[in-house]
């Protein structure tokens, strides 16, 4: 099998990377089934976390003013930890899409393979019901710390991944990771032009943004300013 890897999690504030930001990363370097490092760490994501991510998660968003944003950290996390190492996650291609989102906006080559525990379940254990990750747990009797924290779900997905070999080690999926593949454009800031624009409808309408302004892209911008004239007019 393959045992040298980066197990990896990610919460974020929604499902799209193109709108959605990440709130906490979670990694384990494993080598032949031993962590030899981790890297955890909660990131400021600029916006109001919703409240079903906060029940969810348990991050609320006076744990997030004082973190680090991605900008900060995309570098580190891309270039000194993950490096050329596959990644491994449940559904790791979302997560690895929000990787690549940081990373183009941050002028940062990243293309990596990995391994996906869910997939490898699907094929592996049919019989199961779910393929989500508290009851892959269960099954596989794996102790899942604080679910729905990136490092401990990191380190489930890790530990499924091994259960799963025990039971079907001529698995051919065991010997190869895939090519993650996420095509994703560089986000625009917002105009100038925008910013004043966005900023007098909301004052003449009395309205509150989802998105500070000032953390808007340029299309962000563009879908606000049309909503707000369709529903409230210019």
């Amino acid at each position: 099998m393959i045992d040298s890897y980066i197990a990896l999690d990610l919460e974020t504030t929604g499902l799209n990377p193109a709108y959605d930001r990440i709130i906490e990363i979670g990694m384990a370097k494993v080598e032949q089934g031993n962590v030899a490092a981790t890297y955890s760490t909660l990131i400021n994501p600029g916006i109001t976390v919703g409240e079903r991510v906060v029940e969810l998660t348990g991050i609320h968003n006076n744990e997030l003013t004082d973190k680090p944003r991605i900008e900060d950290e995309i570098r580190n996390i891309l270039l000194n930890f993950i490096g050329d190492d596959i990644i491994l996650g449940q559904n790791v291609t979302f997560d690895y899409s929000f990787l690549k989102k940081a990373a183009i906006n941050n002028n940062i080559t990243f293309s990596v393979k990995g391994i996906d525990t869910l997939k490898m379940a699907r094929r592996i254990l049919p019989e199961l019901e779910h393929k989500k990750l508290d009851y892959l747990c269960e099954y596989l009797k794996v102790d899942p710390g604080s679910s729905h924290r990136a490092l401990d779900d990191a380190l489930s997905a890790s530990a499924i991944y091994w259960k799963m070999y025990q039971i079907k080690a001529d698995d051919s999926g065991f010997e190869t990771a895939a090519d993650l593949v996420y095509n994703v454009k560089k986000d625009s800031p917002i105009t100038e032009a925008q910013k004043n624009y966005l900023t007098a409808l909301v004052k003449k309408h009395n309205i509150v943004l989802d998105i500070p302004v000032e953390e808007m892209t340029k299309s962000i911008a563009s879908r606000n300013i049309d909503r707000i004239i369709s529903e409230y007019g210019k």
